[in-house]
């Protein structure tokens, strides 16, 4: 029950901040929270995939405060939507693609997923997405596009390649949510309220298919 409410608390904290810290908030307690449902069957697999986890987000966690406070340094402002500085652009970009799993950094979601139990994959994949993409949408247009569309283009294929090759159900919905986010990223610079129906969509069918 804390750790649900707590994810509600941290994926509401995000998606309604202005402030670059409230925002890096929630997201630390989003990840704090889902650590225990991850690590809660006691066996090997699901602790590695809780440490990744951790290991992972938490990079990505510090290097979101890094662009955000080299912005603040050359701006003197916090707001979301006003991230002017170059710099500052390519780390928040890079930062909330390693939090999403986009390709060159996609390698921590299918293992993960693989050690979670099917409940818990399917907040990973679709409930722990949200704030990121919140993020995206609110911060479109001041992010690295040549970067990002690079990034897009990448997951769309290489998520669609290296699932045909899987046995695995999980890592198969794994591969299926990288392809699936290139597809968002590349069109949010164009269109951010496709972005958030296909988001919407990929959520529908990747629930119904763990739940069955």
């Amino acid at each position: 029950l804390i750790s649900i409410s707590s994810l509600l608390l941290g994926t509401t904290i995000t998606i309604s901040s202005n402030h670059w810290m409230m925002a890096w908030t929630g997201l630390e307690i989003n990840t704090l929270a889902i650590l225990p449902l991850i690590s809660k069957p006691h066996h090997p697999r699901a602790i590695e995939a809780a440490t990744k986890y951790f290991l992972v987000q938490a990079a990505a966690s510090t290097l979101l405060l890094f662009s955000s406070t080299t912005n603040a340094l050359f701006t003197g402002q916090w707001d979301v939507t006003q991230l002017t500085h170059p710099t500052s652009c390519l780390l928040l970009t890079t930062a909330i693609s390693i939090k999403l799993g986009l390709v060159p950094f996609h390698f921590w979601f299918p293992e993960v997923l693989q050690g979670s139990s099917l409940m818990t994959s399917l907040l990973l994949a679709t409930a722990m997405k949200f704030p990121p993409i919140a993020l995206l949408l609110m911060t479109s247009p001041s992010l690295n596009h040549t970067l990002l569309t690079t990034m897009a283009i990448a997951s769309a294929a290489l998520g669609g390649w290296t699932g045909l090759n899987q046995t695995q159900i999980r890592k198969i919905l794994a591969f299926s949510s990288i392809s699936h986010l290139g597809w968002m990223t590349i069109i949010i610079i164009y269109n951010p309220k496709l972005t958030l129906i296909t988001f919407y969509l990929y959520c529908m069918m990747t629930a119904a298919t763990l739940l069955t």
